[in-house]
């Protein structure tokens, strides 16, 4: 089924500059898709350093086993990432896919197998032949070029109805290094560590540990803090590599003033990345920020903001328009945190609602109801107990997401 481009979408995918030490190529494996690329891989440089964050899923996939294996030495000198595919519930056949192509990628390196990272995303259950990758990266590593960041971006797509990519360059002693990021989801999107398939790209040398650190930081405030369906896939996957290209003295603490500006930079490419995904969800229509404070604590005023945003009926009245706020006083009665009836105060669009366990008097309608007939669609939640607060982002539910995911195997 051809999916038009969400209405969300940005206007174009970014223009990423090569990485020292990276290249990447797209092809066609004809796993599932006909006449588009269907396999990224990317080769990178001797002495990259890797970090990565993993779905919590206990049906994870075999790429997603192996990959938490080869996180433990630090090092990386390749990706190979498919679509159509999730290699995941797959048993023995599952683990063959992953050897095969491993191997075969390592020689084509010159690397160790642990050094080969892979992902794959799309249905669930189906074996593939082991070779059905390994066959084909002969001919996907002569296309690599420094230059197919669209390409590759566009490889890993599913029901993406648009490529995903982000950009952003800092200083670390005096060598501008470059952070670029490319990443894939639709549905089947939930927080739980990474929700989706992401991968990032800089030339900074910094230290293994110090690169995890700094991604799983990002990851909570980026990756798990979006939702489109409440769906946590077997497959979510984000790595991030570090070729040392750039020419700064290698960073190994992760209390380095140094780190300061690529965080920045890491925290700004992700939480790019982590709501085109949401703009991108599965027959959405409208952009949801949800902003929760005065809850007990942060990770209480997370949990009351994801449930408010998960929750289907808030979703289908953003659909449909329609500010009723009741749902979203519903939704955070049953988060399981403390709230207070007379302290809770809601505001959609800036404009308070309730307040003092009742509506506000004299409340009009019309501008909340205007607001509600955008794309971008803001809800205030305030408990007033703490000083705990949090910001999560998801999109409506429509009719359309029923329409995808009916289909996806047909």
């Amino acid at each position: 089924m051809a999916l038009k481009v969400s209405p969300l979408a940005p206007d174009a995918f970014p223009t990423l500059s090569p990485v020292a030490g990276v290249r990447l190529a797209a092809y066609n494996c004809g796993i599932r898709y006909k006449g588009r690329d269907d396999l990224m891989v990317a080769e990178l440089a001797p002495g990259t350093t890797v970090a990565g964050v993993l779905t919590r899923s206990l049906t994870a996939s075999a790429p997603v086993h192996w990959c938490r294996k080869g996180l433990t030495g630090g090092s990386a000198r390749a990706l190979v990432v498919n679509s159509g595919n999730s290699n995941a519930f797959t048993g023995a056949a599952g683990e063959s896919l992953v050897s095969e192509t491993v191997a075969t990628a390592a020689q084509l390196v010159g690397c160790k197998p642990e050094e080969v990272f892979v992902a794959s995303t799309g249905v669930i259950g189906q074996p593939l032949p082991a070779d059905m990758i390994a066959q084909h990266l002969g001919a996907a590593w002569a296309k690599l070029d420094a230059g197919n960041w669209d390409a590759a971006a566009r490889a890993i797509m599913t029901t993406d109805t648009f490529p995903k990519g982000a950009v952003a360059t800092c200083i670390i002693d005096g060598k501008t290094v470059t952070l670029n990021g490319f990443a894939k989801g639709s549905g089947m999107i939930a927080p739980d560590m990474a929700t989706m398939l992401g991968f990032l790209f800089t030339d900074a040398a910094i230290a293994a540990p110090v690169l995890q650190k700094l991604l799983s930081r990002a990851t909570d405030r980026s990756f798990n803090c979006v939702t489109v369906d409440g769906d946590t896939s077997t497959s979510d996957t984000v790595i991030l590599v570090a070729t040392g290209r750039a020419g700064n003295a290698p960073i190994t603490d992760a209390t380095d003033p140094r780190l300061r500006p690529f965080a920045k930079a890491l925290d700004a490419v992700c939480l790019d990345l982590a709501q085109q995904i949401v703009r991108d969800g599965e027959g959405a229509t409208k952009f949801v920020t949800l902003t929760v404070t005065g809850a007990a604590s942060s990770q209480a005023a997370k949990r009351i903001a994801l449930t408010v945003a998960n929750s289907p009926l808030v979703k289908t009245a953003v659909a449909g328009e329609d500010a009723n706020w009741g749902r979203i006083v519903a939704a955070v009665g049953r988060a399981g945190e403390k709230a207070d009836r007379d302290k809770l105060v809601i505001s959609i669009g800036g404009v308070q609602i309730c307040a003092n366990g009742m509506e506000v008097p004299g409340y009009d309608e019309a501008p909340v109801a205007a607001h509600m007939k955008g794309q971008e669609i803001d809800i205030q939640v305030d408990l007033g107990l703490g000083r705990g607060k949090a910001t999560v982002w998801t999109c409506d539910l429509t009719h359309g997401y029923i329409d995808i995911n009916g289909s996806y195997r047909s």
